[in-house]
């Protein structure tokens, strides 16, 4: 297969503080969506970066996982995953620091296969590769 490119933008108009800034995606799937300093770290409705970061690497992880559990023959497979992104201070910046991956994942097939091949799916999704933070993972296996 060969490679492929996305592409996501964003614009953004102003200073950090007060400025007004949107996010979309080549896909139209997010299409000139608020994001800003009060939505980063205020709690403001909108997005950020993080959670686009968390929705990507949740994205990626269950669709790797999903293949690899495909591959070894377990059927009936279910797998609904959350990345929790940590944004800390790091000198006069901040750094993303960790990405935490919690899964619920269900199939017709052994348990223990199941939990090694999440652990797999963890280390060689693209997006966990991408990341230079700390990857974690709690998974429960129904």
């Amino acid at each position: 297969m060969a490679g492929f490119t996305r592409k996501g933008s964003a614009k953004w108009q102003g200073g950090l503080k007060d400025g007004k800034a949107t996010v979309s995606t080549q896909s139209g799937a997010l299409s000139e969506q608020p994001y800003g300093f009060n939505t980063r770290f205020e709690d403001k409705p909108g997005t950020n970066p993080e959670e686009l970061v968390g929705a990507a690497h949740a994205s990626c992880f269950s669709m790797a996982l999903s293949k690899m559990l495909e591959d070894a023959g377990i059927s009936n497979v279910t797998i609904d995953t959350t990345s929790a992104v940590t944004l800390e201070q790091d000198g006069d910046g901040f750094t993303i620091t960790k990405a935490h991956l919690t899964t619920n994942i269900s199939g017709d097939g052994d348990k223990a296969k199941i939990e090694e091949l999440a652990q797999q799916a963890k280390a060689g999704c693209p997006v966990s590769k991408l990341l230079k933070a700390d990857v974690t993972m709690d998974a429960t296996v129904a």
